[in-house]
């Protein structure tokens, strides 16, 4: 890698993790009016806390933001880095700027939306399967945790079983999903206890 595309490459990763700190669910909920998400639920700021808020404009808002900022990111890095590495550097940055928001003190939210969004900026298809299967999950268990589990660990086997079938294999792609999805998982890890000992809140449940 020659040097203009080293920095060319780390000015996108940057870029990328700004995109990702950016924490719609905190602006939204002041611009409406409503708590901030941090203090009450499961002090997510994401949309499925910010629905526990009972406005659901605000809560969509949410998602179409956290979602839209991970495919922003990824498309940036597609047209102006255009190498393999680049576009998977920025896709695991925006997730952490999610995750580890510059605006939030480092804290975030769990980045299931924005993780969402690299996927539709990777492969539509791709992305389509891995919603579907989170929809599936959440319809039939009610849990948007178990959703987010389950849809976190199919989206690298999915990517990588249609591999030069349905999309192109790139190794890189396929690595940055890899570290996302468990990075998911391991953002997950107070929820997979709650799951485990029957505690977790359901989609739309009030904090008690």
């Amino acid at each position: 890698m020659s040097p203009a595309d080293l920095f060319s490459t780390l000015g996108l990763v940057l870029l990328a993790y700004v995109l990702g700190s950016i924490p719609f669910a905190v602006a939204f909920s002041r611009l409406m009016g409503l708590r901030d998400p941090r203090n009450y639920g499961s002090r997510n700021p994401g949309a499925t806390n910010v629905l526990r808020s009972g406005n659901r404009t605000a809560a969509a808002l949410t998602l179409l933001g956290d979602a839209g900022k991970g495919w922003l990111a990824v498309a940036l890095a597609q047209t102006l880095g255009g190498t393999d590495l680049a576009v998977a550097a920025a896709a695991v940055a925006v997730f952490l700027g999610h995750a580890h928001s510059i605006f939030l003190g480092l804290r975030g939210g769990k980045g299931v939306a924005t993780a969402l969004g690299v996927l539709f900026a990777i492969n539509i298809w791709l992305a389509l399967a891995t919603a579907a299967t989170w929809l599936i999950i959440a319809y039939a268990s009610r849990y948007s945790s178990l959703a987010a589990i389950v849809a976190a660990v199919f989206a690298p086997l999915y990517y990588v079983l249609g591999g030069n079938v349905v999309w192109p294999a790139r190794p890189a792609l396929a690595t940055a999903i890899t570290i996302i999805g468990v990075m998911l998982l391991f953002r997950h890890q107070a929820n997979i206890s709650r799951l485990m000992r029957g505690k977790e809140s359901r989609i739309g449940q009030k904090k008690r």
